[in-house]
């Protein structure tokens, strides 16, 4: 802190040099919100100010010269809802590119326009109730997220996250299993590194939020456009480069060292590209033969972000995509137990790769008809290998992992506005699913490796769905869809209805509802277990859901909200074993792996509700604060009859988030970023202590599952920014104290096998994350 004080007095020391504030161009594009369509004579206009544009017949804009800092962009045409865009930051390093839609009033008023705040509601036109729009910028801005987005909705009513070490979004005590990814509409693997098959989380993202534009963040009751999940949906788009000219960013940070460029493809004004790639922070440091004080266990990672935006005068806009991850990392032997690493007497070798590249085009068949496809195709492969270690040598191998799994895809969704009032939407997509497992180990209480899968298939999967949408006014909307998927493997099938409304009964207070029925496959691994050389478990449906969620919405003040939802999720259809026991699929995805399980059948339930509040101010005159209070219960069933908490039932979360900017001289910023989160403890199973020691492995006591609790969870965050504009370029440094206090929040538990001890293991203590960017 005294550093960062010091380097603040340093710069506003500084002589102005007698120079004015920077200007930078402020572009992008107007789209009708329903049809995508360009529209040519918008106004665009900055408020206080008299800078604006008008949009051309491709329905692009342009302001040059608008000085640097942040602005409200206002956007509004005869017939549409006026959209205000605040706080649209503007840099001297790079031009500020903004994608604007605009919705079609239903009911037409010649003296008075209803005004859309573009912070509130989803970018999804389906999404009425449970989403939330994730604005990159904004997301960024919040202490204690290391510019990852996963960890950036943990801040959002109904989300817990309360592990330092992995990313996981745990949604409404819903396992992150049930989280669906999509990029760009695709639906993908896993996006982070040293991720597992099937699993949603990880330690560090592939995502890169300087590649990413406002996206969707969905925690229940879902439209008919997503599918295969139970919990929610995280829709992320990449944003397009700049098609003009020619930038650069260069960073360094927690995530890693990190370069990239964007710029016209050809001749400016048309095409453009943007590639962006980062390579582990800690690894580059080792490389350099540099202590980084983490022994031998040195993640190695290494990411690309990267889009080719290609407009076509008659034939559409097409869109190349590709994103991916290498990472692996090797843990030594270790005596203290109470480290976060520590693997005992084993050496343990895990190799994470993940990646997709994608082809979408878009085309407006109609003024009123929109038709967009996508080809894709995505590989994500886990390894693992760990052998026993005698005498500093390598002894027995006691497990042994191999997954691979390729997947390609293709769809196309059509959208048709028959009038301002109804519209009709649907889409079909089809997976081809390649998987080469292979698992071996040593179980508990064996002394010879058994293979567990040892399998090279291939399933097809195929999902549908369709949407009318009615709008009875400009303040009532009502979707009534149905999803339906197919899984060739077994030839299960199911049929989802889904509704939802959204009514504005009041000058800035809505009511939301939305139900539905929701499913998601088990986990690919779980249906090749073998057992005799049958697949036991291969016949198994999906899990499934029923959804109710409702909600109201007041606007307090002009930049003042507050949301409250409560909510009820009923799931059946879970695997649990044939014999009465505590187990259940649906307590799955606490940890790296799924658990060894064969002969499973469809008879387990779930149930989760609660309510959440969300009160928010938005950023105005350089303060913000966001308080989010979630408090929820979490249930499952196995074959014994017995309902149980969920090791995700921490019962309420709390999320208070606050900051401030100040201009201490033009060209010069800087920031106070705080957040507090206190969380119930997780549920466990304790060790069978006697047991453990007579069998010389970890024994649990699995008819007291999840019964006991481990200590509630607190953090605290505070950041330090600052942003400093010269000439041409920008500057950005911040640095993130997290866990300020130094709490000792408890990550697992270790038993001593020999002597039956029990040891706890933390997670991470005091934390100064730094990160320097340089844009120009």
């Amino acid at each position: 802190m005294r550093t960062f004080l010091l380097c603040c007095c340093l710069f506003v020391a500084l002589p102005s040099m007698a120079q004015p504030l920077p200007g930078q161009t402020v572009k992008g594009l107007v789209m009708d919100h329903t049809t995508h369509r360009p529209l040519p004579g918008v106004t665009i206009s900055i408020p206080g100010t008299a800078m604006g544009a008008v949009t051309n017949e491709k329905g692009e804009f342009r302001i040059a010269a608008v000085p640097v800092g942040r602005h409200a962009i206002r956007a509004g045409m005869l017939g549409y809802e006026v959209v205000l865009l605040p706080n649209i930051e503007v840099n001297a390093g790079k031009e500020t590119m903004l994608e604007i839609t605009l919705l079609e009033t239903v009911v037409k008023l010649a003296d008075a326009v209803v005004v859309g705040n573009s912070k509130q509601g989803a970018i999804n036109p389906l999404a009425q109730v449970s989403a939330r729009q994730l604005n990159m910028e904004e997301g960024m801005r919040y202490a204690g997220t290391r510019n990852d987005p996963s960890r950036m909705a943990q801040n959002f009513a109904g989300v817990s996250g309360a592990n330092d070490a992995r990313n996981d979004i745990i949604i409404r005590g819903n396992s992150p299993t049930g989280v669906l990814w999509r990029v760009e509409g695709v639906d993908v693997p896993n996006p982070n590194h040293f991720s597992t098959l099937g699993a949603t989380g990880g330690p560090v993202t592939i995502l890169n939020t300087n590649t990413l534009r406002n996206s969707d963040f969905l925690s229940g009751a879902f439209p008919a456009s997503y599918g295969n999940a139970l919990a929610g949906a995280f829709d992320l788009t990449l944003r397009n480069g700049n098609k003009d000219k020619y930038e650069f960013l260069a960073q360094v940070g927690f995530n890693g060292f990190e370069a990239a460029a964007e710029g016209p493809l050809g001749k400016p004004g048309k095409a453009s590209f943007m590639v962006d790639y980062r390579y582990s922070l800690l690894a580059a440091v080792q490389a350099l033969g540099l202590s980084v004080g983490t022994g031998g266990n040195v993640p190695n990672y290494q990411d690309l972000n990267m889009k080719i935006h290609l407009p076509t005068k008659r034939t559409g806009t097409f869109n190349l995509f590709a994103m991916g991850g290498l990472s692996n990392i090797n843990f030594m032997p270790g005596e203290d137990s109470t480290s976060l690493y520590n693997t005992g007497d084993r050496e343990l070798n895990s190799v994470s790769n993940t990646g997709v590249v994608g082809l979408t085009h878009s085309y407006n068949l109609s003024p009123n008809t929109y038709g967009r496809a996508f080809a894709a195709i995505s590989s994500t492969e886990s390894k693992l290998d760990e052998f026993t270690v005698k005498d500093a040598q390598r002894d027995e191998r006691t497990l042994l992992v191999n997954y691979k799994l390729t997947k390609a895809s293709a769809g196309y969704q059509l959208v048709h506005r028959f009038s301002a009032r109804n519209q009709l939407s649907g889409g079909v997509s089809a997976e081809q699913l390649q998987l080469a497992l292979h698992k071996e180990l040593i179980r508990n209480g064996d002394t010879q490796r058994s293979t567990l899968v040892n399998t090279k298939a291939s399933a097809g999967f195929l999902k549908g769905w369709a949407n009318w949408q009615h709008r009875f006014s400009n303040t009532l909307v009502t979707n009534a869809g149905v999803y339906t998927q197919y899984f060739a493997l077994n030839g299960t099938y199911n049929v989802e209805p889904r509704f939802s409304m959204r009514y504005a009964f009041l000058p800035g207070q809505a009511l939301s509802l939305g139900v539905g029925l929701h499913s998601q496959l088990q986990p690919l691994e779980i249906y090749f277990y073998e057992t005799e050389d049958k697949l036991t478990n291969k016949n198994l449906t999906a899990t499934r859901a029923w959804h109710a969620v409702l909600g109201y919405d007041v606007q307090l003040a002009e930049k003042l909200r507050l949301k409250a939802e409560t909510y009820y999720q009923h799931l059946f259809n879970a695997a649990v074993e044939q014999t009465p026991s505590s187990f259940s699929l649906l307590t799955a995805g606490e940890g790296f792996g799924f658990p060894n399980e064969a002969n499973l059948l469809n008879a387990g339930l779930g149930r989760n509700y609660g309510v959440e509040l969300t009160l928010e101010k938005y950023l105005h005159k350089g303060f913000y604060f966001l308080f989010t209070q979630s408090l929820f219960s979490s249930k499952y069933r196995g074959s014994d009859h017995i309902w149980r908490n969920t090791p995700f039932n921490s019962q309420y979360v709390t999320n208070v988030l606050a900051g401030k900017e100040w201009t201490l001289k033009p060209g010069f910023n800087i920031g106070l970023d705080s957040k507090l989160s206190y969380a119930g403890g997780q549920w466990y199973t304790p060790f069978d202590v006697p047991a453990t020691v007579a069998a010389n492995y970890a024994v649990y006591q699995e008819d007291k599952a999840f019964s006991e609790r481990n200590d509630a969870y607190f953090r605290w965050d505070l950041k330090f920014s600052f942003t400093w504009e010269l000439g041409k370029t920008t500057q950005k440094f911040f640095i993130d104290l997290q866990n300020l206090t130094g709490r000792e929040n408890i990550y697992t538990r270790r038993i001593n096998t020999e002597t039956g001890v029990i040891s706890r293991v933390n997670q991470m203590g005091l934390f100064p994350n730094v990160n320097y960017q340089f844009t120009f």
